[in-house]
Order: C-alpha cells, then sequence, then structure tokens
C-alpha cells in the first residue's frame, strides 16, 4: 500500500492542485492512500523548517510530499514538491490534471477558509474538553473535607464542566492529603477528571483558574492582636506573587475562612493586583448564621428567609442589615402563593429580641468563629461559586466582600461586605437600593477597623486603636471622674451611659459587636500555619 502526507500552506495554490491530483488517485486506486496537513501562512516556514530538520531533508516550498514507510520500519521517503508529484503520478499512475491557474487560487482561499474555521472548532472543543483547574489552599482543613463532594457534584460549575483539583498544603499534611485524595476518586464523580497534591512552593497554582483560600492552620500562640494581624502577611504576600506568576489569566480567587476574612483578600489584591478585580470574599457564611437564627425565632424555614444583608467586616465588626428582609411561606393568618413575602421586621414583634438576643447570639458565632464550622464554610464558598459561574436567583440580594470603589460613602481601596447581584460571570453592586443609608457614624465605626488592621498588619502603624465616638470617650471620662471621686456610684454611673448612647447606635443590628460596645476585633490565640510551613515559604524566593 502507498500512502502518501501531502503538506502545505493553506492558501497555496500549487497545494490546492496536489491535494486535487491526491483526492483523485485514492478515490480510484484501492491501494493508495493519503494524508492532508495544512499550516497557517504566518506559521508554515517555521514548520517546515522544524519536519525538515527532524528527518534530514532539505526543502523549502510548499507544498512537500512524502511517503510513509512506517509499516516497513523506516522513516518517511521524501518526494519532494508539486512538480515532482505530478511527475511520480504521470510515471507510476498514467495520470495528471489539467487545473487552470484561476481554479487553482479559487480553491486555495477555499482551503484557508476551511483550516481557519476547523482551528476555531477546535479550540470551542478544547473548552469543553479540557478540565477547569481549581486549587485549593490549607487542603487539610475539615472546610476543605466538606468542601470537595460539593464541587465534584456538578451543581457548582455545572454537569457539563468536567474539573481537576489540585490540593495545596504543607509538607507535614502530606499523608492526610493522600487519604483525602483517595477519598475524593471514591465518589465517582463524572465531573471529576483528576485530584492531585501539591506541597512544592514554586508549583502552587499552575494554570489555576479558580483558587480557594481557605482558613490556614495553626498550631502556634500569639499573644497580641497586632502580632496576629502581622501573621497574616507573608503567607498573602507569597500567594500573592504565586497567583501573579503562574496562575492562568482568567483566574479567579475566593477567600473564605473565620478569621480576618477582609484582611486577607485586601492583602492578595495588594500583592496580586494584576487579578485583584478577580478576588472576592464570601459572606455567605454569616448571612447563613443570621438567617437560621431568625428562622429559629419564626418557628420556620432558613431557606425561606430572603436577602439579609451583611455590611462591613466579614468576620470581625460588621452590620446584619434586616430593613430589607423578606419571608417567604410563612404560616400565618395571610398566605399566598410561592412567591409571596413579607417585610422580616412585621412578623417579629418583640424589637427587643432584635435588638439585644439576635445580636448577642451572632456575637457568640462569628465573634469567635467556634460554630462557623467546615459545613458551613464550604457550602459558603460553594454557593458564592456557583453564583460566581451561574448567576445569582433574580431579584435576590446576595453579600459579598469586595474592593470598595467608594459605593454607599464606603472609602475606597478597603475589602468590604456590600450587597450585589452576580450576572454574567461577575457582580454588580446594588447602589440602586432604597432606604439602606447607613449613618455616617456606623460607618465610620466599621470602615476605621478595617483600614487600621490594614495598616498594622503591613507595619504603618503599631498598635490597633478600637474606634470611639466623642460620646463614648465622653461617657468613659465621666465613669472614670465617678470611680475617683465614688467607688460605690460605680452601678448608677453604668444606668447613665445607657442612656447616654445615641438613639440610632441602640438600634444597630451587628454581629460581632453587641451593640458596638466592643469594637476592636476578637484577639486569637492561633497563628497561620505551621512556624515550619511559613518558614519554609520565607525561604522561597517568588520572582512575580
Amino acid at each position: 500500500m502507498a500512502k502518501f502526507v501531502i503538506a502545505g500552506r493553506a492558501d497555496c495554490p500549487y497545494y490546492a492542485k496536489t491535494e486535487l491530483l491526491a483526492d483523485y488517485l485514492q478515490k480510484n486506486l484501492p491501494d493508495f492512500r493519503i494524508h492532508k496537513i495544512t499550516q497557517r501562512p504566518e506559521v508554515w516556514e517555521d514548520w517546515l523548517k522544524d519536519v525538515c530538520e527532524k528527518n534530514k531533508w532539505s526543502h523549502k516550498n510548499s507544498p512537500i510530499i512524502w511517503r510513509e514507510l512506517l509499516d516497513r520500519g523506516g522513516k518517511g521517503l521524501l518526494l519532494g514538491g508539486y512538480n515532482e508529484f505530478l511527475e511520480h503520478a504521470q510515471l507510476y499512475y498514467d495520470v495528471t490534471s489539467s487545473m487552470t491557474t484561476e481554479l487553482m487560487k479559487v480553491i486555495a482561499q477555499e482551503n484557508l477558509r476551511t483550516h481557519i474555521e476547523k482551528e476555531q472548532e477546535e479550540e470551542a472543543l478544547k473548552t469543553y474538553v479540557n478540565p477547569l483547574q481549581v486549587w485549593i489552599t490549607s487542603a487539610s482543613t475539615p472546610a476543605c473535607y466538606n468542601l470537595i463532594p460539593i464541587l465534584t457534584s456538578g451543581e457548582v460549575f455545572g454537569m457539563q464542566t468536567e474539573i481537576s483539583i489540585t490540593l495545596f498544603d504543607n509538607k507535614q499534611a502530606e499523608e492526610h492529603l493522600k487519604s483525602l485524595v483517595m477519598e475524593t476518586q471514591d465518589l465517582v464523580s463524572p465531573v471529576l477528571r483528576s485530584i492531585s497534591i501539591c506541597t512544592t512552593v514554586e508549583e502552587a497554582f499552575r494554570q489555576a483558574q479558580v483558587i480557594v483560600v481557605l482558613d490556614d492552620t495553626t498550631d502556634k500562640e500569639v499573644f497580641s492582636l497586632e502580632d496576629c494581624l502581622r501573621s497574616r502577611v507573608p503567607l498573602c504576600r507569597l500567594y500573592g506573587c504565586l497567583i501573579e506568576k503562574n496562575a492562568d489569566e482568567s483566574v479567579r480567587v475566593i477567600v473564605g475562612g473565620k478569621t480576618f476574612v477582609n484582611l486577607k483578600t485586601a492583602l492578595l489584591m495588594t500583592y496580586a493586583p494584576r487579578v485583584a478585580r478577580s478576588i472576592i470574599a464570601v459572606a455567605l457564611g454569616v448571612e447563613g448564621e443570621a438567617k437560621a437564627t431568625l428562622a429559629r425565632k419564626l418557628k420556620t424555614t432558613p431557606s425561606y428567609i430572603k436577602d439579609v444583608i451583611i455590611w462591613g467586616n466579614i468576620s470581625g465588626n460588621n452590620y446584619v442589615d434586616l430593613r430589607k428582609t423578606k419571608v417567604y411561606r410563612y404560616e400565618s393568618a395571610i398566605w399566598g402563593p410561592l412567591h409571596y413575602s413579607r417585610p422580616l421586621l412585621n412578623l417579629i414583634f418583640d424589637s427587643e429580641w432584635v435588638k439585644r438576643e439576635f445580636v448577642a447570639t451572632l456575637k457568640n458565632l462569628t465573634a469567635t468563629g467556634r460554630q462557623f464550622g467546615g459545613i458551613l464554610a464550604a457550602h459558603s464558598i460553594a454557593t458564592t461559586l456557583k453564583y460566581w459561574y451561574h448567576g445569582s436567583p433574580p431579584g435576590e440580594i446576595v453579600s459579598l466582600g469586595i474592593l470598595s470603589e467608594g459605593q454607599f460613602g464606603i472609602p475606597e481601596g478597603i475589602v468590604f461586605s456590600m450587597p450585589v447581584k452576580f450576572e454574567n460571570g461577575t457582580w454588580v453592586v446594588l447602589t440602586d437600593l432604597k432606604d439602606i443609608e447607613i449613618s455616617e457614624q456606623i460607618m465610620t465605626r466599621m470602615t476605621s477597623d478595617l483600614i487600621q488592621e490594614k495598616l498594622v498588619a503591613l507595619g504603618d502603624k503599631i498598635h490597633f486603636q478600637p474606634y470611639q465616638s466623642e460620646t463614648e470617650l465622653h461617657t468613659k471620662d465621666r465613669r472614670i471622674s465617678s470611680l475617683i471621686t465614688d467607688d460605690s456610684q460605680e452601678g448608677q454611673v453604668s444606668d447613665e451611659h445607657k442612656e447616654l448612647a445615641p438613639d440610632e447606635e441602640k438600634d444597630l443590628i451587628t454581629s460581632d459587636t453587641a451593640d458596638f460596645q466592643n469594637l476592636s476585633p476578637q484577639a486569637t490565640s492561633e497563628k497561620p500555619q505551621s512556624l515550619e510551613f511559613l518558614n519554609d515559604f520565607e525561604s522561597k524566593t517568588v520572582e512575580p
């Protein structure tokens, strides 16, 4: 059997004439086979040079034709170009071509269009074939264990999108990660192409398209809030440089966890400026805790409560806004179809519960992070990713930590949780919502801590000082004065202070602040990552 390879520029008239003759021979001769290769005009010369160097041939024009001898155990035998192929066909098969020059040019242009269309089709197919590259940091944490089954279920990216997961953590966690890989493979997920582990810093985030940043593993005490803030910088600096260097241009970074979420997001934006717009912080965990607390009070299902807005610091001082919150399918004297809703604040008749017990409950949950476990963290991250890729439910408000551009009077340059909606692969801040204005005093309280956190972390400020209003400072001075004059009046002074608090401050619905009496972020006894891991990271030099 004779097998010939015909290669040429897609727009070459002589390739067009050779191709037509070869097609005729293949159709009429049972033992004649051809294989066609076309290249774009701009890459033809480089491609031809590589082929000739590989086979030790000498040929400079289009087309190039050779005969395959692989069935005989040898390499290809160069026949030559257009003229040589016509002579071969005339000599061996008594066949020649009578194609006119004009027809050769027309077919050549058709070949070029066909080649371009084929390339575009192949590129389109790659988007379905190539799996989405997902990286998870601190993969030994419980949140990762709960996140993987959700990602591999197809609910997040869709059943038509295959994913490849890489678990990134320190060397000490390698055995745990191997066990996690085996458990994940046992799921036999139809959307999971592969799962692997990475403990080498230089290889982190290679071609990553989605990066999930989880809470750091901890094993050391940090004795001051300032040290805890500064301890976040080395790892965020390293992650930022690696993202800039290794990640895909379209990478999306989502930051979750229960400690200093806003700060970590802001630091990653600082050290990965190229993708700063694609870095967000998850606020749905706090939103979920608020909905569950309200549902227990109303004796309903948390999923029936919508549009709870989380303002400010996700894992610190925040403002849980219920002014737009609605309740669906609530059993009461008024009943309507599934789309019928009622304002939540109209259904809670005990306003003191909202101001006191609700705030205290959320403070215990979010300030300490004790109840913000792996299941809630995983679900919050997965839901936010799902909205990011496929859009949030129409008309529903979603809370998200993003870089402020001055919306709602929030200072620019800080990561702040605010109301948004997801659509077309991005988010839109809902600046057109009515009656959600926040007083200047409340906004200053929330933004002051976020600004100070970043300044202390980066070393621009030595000590963290919780914000205090003039009323609080005046109250503090009166308390000190009263204590000096008469210790027995301490209880009376405390009662007087309650009366001095501004009305708008008494009505705050905040988690982690308890009526803003204690605005400093909760100090933690944990330090991110083991010291060996951080030291190992710091010893590496990563060029952005």
